[in-house]
């Protein structure tokens, strides 16, 4: 049986199809904006205010670390963060800016762990599922004394 859509049945269907795609579309947008808040929050708890157990409560049921130099886990977490609560307490990062794609949260951040020196520029990758953090990846690179040109790296 072939179905025939009539030209006012066509038009609804495509109206109702338009509207969906709408919703979705607002559903996905509020989504990236929570998982870009829960990563500035995860950040701002556990990096600048060091509070692994504040900053886990935005982690799901999993943690993947693919920086080679830290464990996975959140006992891998809680053990960078003690490690600069010990050797950095003084440290902070400065988030410059922050992309949102789709489950991914990107953030391009100015890292200082002593007060009055140059620090690093990084940048963090998230991977988020369910609103919760889930894998993270960083590139890390030392803000140099004397650049090969003036422009800046943030």
């Amino acid at each position: 049986m072939k179905t025939i859509l009539r030209p006012r049945t066509a038009a609804a269907a495509l109206l109702l199809a338009l509207a969906s795609s709408t919703a979705m579309a607002a559903t996905s947008d509020a989504q990236q904006e929570a998982n870009r808040k829960a990563v500035l929050a995860f950040y701002e708890k556990g990096l600048n205010q060091k509070d692994a157990d504040a900053a886990l409560a935005y982690v799901g049921n999993r943690y993947v670390q693919h920086n080679p130099g830290a464990a996975d886990g959140p006992e891998g977490f809680r053990k960078f963060i003690g490690f600069l609560r010990e050797k950095f307490p003084n440290s902070h990062s400065e988030i410059k800016r922050s992309f949102v794609d789709g489950d991914y949260v990107i953030l391009h951040v100015h890292a200082v762990r002593e007060p009055g020196t140059r620090g690093n520029a990084i940048v963090d990758i998230f991977k988020l599922e369910d609103g919760k953090i889930v894998e993270h990846w960083d590139v890390v690179q030392p803000v140099p004394e004397n650049p090969a040109n003036s422009n800046t790296m943030f």
